[in-house]
């Protein structure tokens, strides 16, 4: 099980490659399919939270607010600005400004592990930005890309409310009053999401290959510089600021990664055309690489 969680970015990338080359086997798992995906993710993660991990936001308070204001302040710019610098279309504007005001996914815990940051505080930020991210990502959204198309600000909340705050939610309740069957379920949560999010990823890309191939050149580029940026501006802030090493390789990755299955989730839930939810998959495909270069660059690192 652990095998197949490090395993992540490939996994990933071998599921885009068949959606791009043989859509059918994949684009099945769409619709409805893809909510119940996220809620699973979702529901995972709340398995794995306890008080515990929110009274450590208490002990260092510094190190989570800087990081959630990286995070929902940085990202979401350089998302607005990377589609004005590469004139992205309206629909693929929309969708990497929806993907930078996402929150952190359970992907940044597993690279944060395995990168030997301060996984306490990934889980933390993970933990909090995930509920704020109930407002602030319809809030983000609507405000950041109001001038491409009309943002449905109420869909966008209630969407989010409902695979992220009811899901998490349930988790921590579980874990609360049901600990010795969550204990056998958790080792089992993280690779079942990897596998969600790798069926989310190689549909959403399967059903745009077309568009993928003809004109995602620039958007590939843009999410790349999207991601690049958000960890090297996320790290060297966080160490001019608290000037301790794995704190900043651990706001670094969480600001570098969002949870791009929500993205998905939200687009196909509340915009027409299926290509605002694109930008979505392929940034879960490039930070997943990204996040592994990041682990075998700094894992070695005291």
């Amino acid at each position: 099980m652990h095998r197949l969680t490090i395993a992540f970015p490939w996994i990933v990338s071998f599921f885009s490659i068949i959606g791009l080359t043989y859509p059918p086997i994949i684009t099945w798992f769409n619709g409805n399919w893809i909510t119940l995906g996220l809620g699973g993710i979702m529901l995972g993660m709340g398995l794995t939270l306890n008080t515990s991990d929110f009274l450590n936001v208490l002990k260092r308070p510094k190190w989570v607010i800087i990081g959630l204001c990286l995070q929902f302040v940085i990202m979401p710019f350089l998302g607005y600005s990377l589609a004005k610098i590469f004139e992205l279309s309206p629909l693929f504007s929309v969708g990497i400004i929806l993907v930078s005001s996402c929150p952190g996914g359970t992907a940044s815990n597993v690279i944060a592990y395995l990168a030997k940051a301060e996984v306490a505080l990934s889980v933390s930020m993970t933990a909090c930005s995930t509920f704020l991210a109930v407002i602030i990502t319809p809030l983000l959204t609507f405000k950041l890309s109001g001038s491409y198309l009309e943002i449905p600000a109420e869909g966008l909340f209630y969407s989010t409310l409902k695979v992220i705050l009811i899901p998490v939610a349930l988790g921590i309740l579980l874990n609360r009053y049901l600990p010795k069957v969550v204990s056998k379920i958790i080792p089992f949560a993280p690779p079942f999401a990897v596998l969600l999010i790798c069926f989310i990823v190689g549909s959403i890309v399967g059903q745009g290959k077309e568009i993928i191939i003809e004109s995602g050149f620039r958007l590939l580029v843009a999410l790349i510089f999207l991601h690049i940026f958000g960890f090297v501006i996320g790290f060297t802030i966080s160490w001019f600021t608290f000037k301790n090493w794995k704190v900043a390789k651990t706001i670094s990755i969480e600001v570098g990664m969002q949870n791009s299955g929500l993205g998905v989730v939200l687009a196909r839930e509340n915009f027409s055309s299926p290509l605002v939810a694109i930008p979505s998959a392929l940034s879960s495909l490039i930070h997943s690489l990204l996040g592994s270069f990041f682990v075998s660059l700094f894992k070695n690192k005291n």
